[in-house]
């Protein structure tokens, strides 16, 4: 982003330009500077958790508000370009840093915004097993990915298409974020994926951490009714 920028600034400085081409550089730089700051951001959220070897500020919390909000953020980022659908199954609570949980949701789904064709379907779920794990699942109907990449899609930066990678706008740093948060909570993250067929991430959270009595004070019966199903006008 910042050769992008300086590239434009020396632009300007040299050329004598109209004002539609001044705005349409601005807009250009103003992008790339909000990469930027994504960028650093993401940096030092993973500096961050590496620097820690447990999470800190851990507390209980009911896991349905939490599907609740990730949706409705999922929902935002489409824009309506996709069908969000949540599956809130068993009531239950974990045992962990609620804000952490929360990011490796966010990445995830965002991954799946970015990378569903307009159109497709993404889901997210959660679930306890009969051993007591807990289970967040996003599946999406996207492009996929080829098995050579699975290994290493938690790496840093690294990428299986740089070019459709830049297009849609992300660090490289999201599932790397993913991986040391699962770290910190004892869990383990789970990917089943083929190219042109959609994607399933799993996160799978130890059975200590899971408890099947919900909290008191969760949404009302009626939000979660309402919050399962979000389907765009070009949904299947």
């Amino acid at each position: 982003p910042l050769t992008v920028i300086a590239g434009f600034v020396e632009t300007m400085q040299d050329l004598d330009l109209d004002a539609r081409q001044r705005a349409r550089y601005l807009g250009l730089m103003a992008e790339q500077a909000r990469n930027m700051q994504r960028l650093v951001a993401d940096l030092l959220t993973l500096s961050s958790l590496e620097s820690e070897h447990s999470p800190g500020g851990d507390e209980r919390f009911a896991v349905l508000p939490l599907l609740v909000q990730a949706s409705a953020d999922a929902r935002a980022l489409s824009g309506g370009r996709h069908a969000v659908e949540v599956d809130p199954g068993a009531a239950a609570t974990v045992d962990g840093n609620r804000d952490e949980i929360a990011s490796v949701l966010s990445n995830l789904l965002s991954n799946a915004v970015r990378y569903t064709p307009e159109g497709g379907r993404i889901s997210l779920s959660w679930r306890v097993e009969p051993s007591g794990i807990g289970v967040f699942a996003i599946a999406d109907t996207g492009i996929g990915i080829a098995a050579e990449h699975l290994p290493r899609l938690t790496e840093r930066f690294y990428r299986v298409d740089r070019s459709r990678s830049r297009a849609t706008g992300g660090t490289g740093l999201g599932l790397a974020i993913v991986k040391h948060v699962l770290l910190r909570h004892q869990a383990e993250l789970g990917i089943v994926s083929e190219p042109g067929r959609g994607s399933v991430f799993s996160v799978r959270l130890p059975a200590r951490r899971v408890r099947a009595a919900p909290l008191g004070d969760g949404p009302p019966a009626e939000d979660a009714t309402t919050s399962t199903s979000s389907h765009s006008g070009t949904g299947s």
